[in-house]
């Protein structure tokens, strides 16, 4: 259990969040962790409370990191908990589809993302709950913490962090833990 930094009241919840050291929470130029601050990166259109598939929004709200997804054959496990990509994992990307903002495995005929890229931007994916499990058609999906292109480059709607950020924080953060993004 993590130390109480205070309570913080958020319109956008209806009621106040207990913060702790152990929550990552969003400011306007960094993200908070473990009493540490890191630069970071959000969606080309900035921070919503009404999330849409395309709009590069990083979406408002309290969520929940799932999942911890790494690349095998470029790092070790950063957790006890991660999952290492396979080859013919994808990520589902169509609003129309059953398998929306699911991770599912090629052959995939359907809008998808590789997870298992050739650039590094996906080494070390930290996986959120935003629109997850049941997704509502439409709301947004794959809302990630990865690695940045370059330093505060804008991404489609996760956040983006320095590879040694990242990284230090994907070996501290526990499963289920909190992202607050206010």
């Amino acid at each position: 259990m993590g130390v109480k930094t205070g309570l913080s009241p958020h319109p956008w919840l209806g009621q106040a969040v207990g913060m702790t050291r152990d929550d990552l929470v969003l400011t306007p130029t960094h993200l908070r962790f473990a009493g540490r601050r890191f630069p970071r990166a959000i969606g080309r259109g900035g921070v919503t409370g009404d999330k849409r598939e395309g709009d590069g929004a990083t979406p408002r709200g309290v969520h929940r990191i799932v999942g911890m997804l790494y690349r095998p054959d470029r790092m070790a496990p950063p957790a006890d908990w991660a999952v290492p990509i396979g080859p013919s994992d994808l990520w589902s990307d169509d609003p129309g589809h059953e398998d929306y903002n699911l991770m599912v495995r090629a052959p995939y005929p359907h809008s998808h993302e590789r997870l298992r890229r050739a650039d590094p931007l996906y080494d070390l994916v930290l996986i959120t709950d935003w629109n997850w499990p049941r997704a509502e058609r439409g709301r947004g999906s794959a809302i990630f913490l990865h690695r940045w292109r370059k330093p505060r480059h804008p991404t489609e709607g996760c956040i983006a962090l320095r590879p040694e950020h990242l990284r230090w924080i994907a070996a501290r953060l526990r499963h289920g833990g909190r992202l607050i993004v206010p």
